[in-house]
């Protein structure tokens, strides 16, 4: 079979039919070890039983209903989502890029509610926050402001971690700063702390929205419901999307007042999102996560990853770093390289930026699991050290 898919991805020609918690099949069954969670996706692994049945029984009763209406999925969702965030008000939508959308339009209602020149944002070099004309421009990277232009006005770029670029950078025409308290598409680069603190007290000074893009750190991957409570910080708003419904498209915006209350009726709207299908999918997430020991447990593995590469101190290994079960891999060579290799033996990884090798595994991954995937990426980078080295002999 030939597929007819737009060539937007580099496709590894791997058909899955089915999985596992962290293992997935091939068609012909062939295993891996999967430490990609459809990019932070799966965060209850594959075929999880309560997921499942949620799925199952909600598709049984309704999966769609306009937001006219409102189902109780939806409703109990809301409850829950805004109680762990500690926000005020959720919008529902379909994808990280849709939430990170609705931030931005927040942030300019709210700006230019107070001053027709308030509209300018603030976000970080090296950021990600999506794939639309508007998100891509917001996002700090020459590589995805190719060919797309003109692009969406308003949009200024710092350095991650200097409080004085940001200091000068944030006017009396800044309506937000945005950030990602983990850089995950630009390399798992942890932004500092006491950076992100000193910026939380200039945009409360100054009357700008501090403005979270939690999409790929967020619902329990950082060993919280979100990094920024890991780091005492508490943004206006905050984008989840990703792990929330464990693999059915959802998106969401969490707010405090005052920009719970920005957007009213007409401003904004999505058509999937919040449907009863994806809430009762992200109700079985958050109650997974909310068991006692669980987050405690995701810091642990991920302390355990982290401290096992490490210790190989490998040559071709500059550094791990990361939170929880978000952990990025500095190599010296190209990290698709490492991706290739570790497929080889029947294990799955992402990349991220020129240099790291990205590991996003389910949350629920078990001991036995990480035990036989770590071995295949020591092997992996064995493999291709030999090589390099037998290159330069000869």
């Amino acid at each position: 079979m030939t597929d007819k898919f737009m060539n937007t991805y580099h496709r590894t020609g791997l058909v899955f039919d089915h999985g596992q918690g962290a293992r997935l099949y091939t068609e012909e069954g062939k295993e891996y070890i999967d430490f990609t969670a459809g990019i932070g996706v799966n965060s209850l692994g594959h075929n999880h039983p309560r997921l499942v049945k949620a799925i199952t029984e909600q598709a049984g009763k309704v999966m769609h209903v306009c937001n006219y209406f409102m189902t109780e999925p939806s409703l109990a969702l809301s409850e829950q989502i805004t109680a762990m965030a500690g926000c005020d008000k959720v919008f529902f939508c379909n994808s990280g890029a849709e939430a990170n959308e609705t931030l931005i339009k927040i942030a300019r209602k709210y700006g230019s509610s107070k001053n027709p020149d308030k509209n300018l944002i603030v976000t970080l070099k090296g950021s990600f926050h999506g794939r639309t004309i508007t998100t891509i421009t917001a996002t700090g990277q020459d590589q995805f402001h190719k060919y797309f232009g003109p692009f969406t006005p308003g949009f200024v770029y710092v350095e991650r971690n200097d409080i004085a670029a940001l200091d000068e950078a944030l006017t009396e025409k800044t309506c937000a700063f945005i950030f990602e308290p983990i850089q995950g598409e630009g390399g798992v680069r942890m932004v500092d702390q006491a950076y992100l603190k000193a910026a939380e007290k200039l945009c409360r000074e100054r009357d700008i929205l501090f403005v979270a893009d939690e999409v790929q750190t967020g619902v329990g991957r950082p060993g919280a419901f979100l990094a920024c409570q890991r780091m005492g910080i508490q943004p206006d708003m905050t984008a989840v999307a990703k792990g929330l419904a464990g693999g059915i498209p959802i998106g969401a915006v969490l707010a405090r007042d005052p920009a719970a209350e920005v957007l009213q009726v007409g401003d904004h709207g999505t058509t999937f999102g919040g449907n009863p299908l994806a809430a009762a999918a992200a109700l079985v997430v958050l109650s997974e996560i909310s068991a006692q020991g669980f987050y405690a447990e995701v810091e642990r593995k991920g302390q355990l990853i982290r401290a096992e590469v490490a210790s190989w101190k490998h040559p071709l290994v500059v550094d791990v770093r990361g939170m929880g079960l978000m952990i990025g891999i500095g190599v010296t060579i190209p990290p698709d390289n490492v991706a290739t290799a570790c497929r080889e033996r029947g294990l799955l990884v992402l990349t991220a930026g020129d240099d790291t090798v990205r590991l996003l595994p389910p949350l629920v991954i078990t001991d036995r699991e990480l035990q036989e995937g770590l071995p295949k990426l020591r092997e992996a980078l064995d493999s291709l050290y030999a090589g390099q080295s037998s290159k330069v002999r000869g």
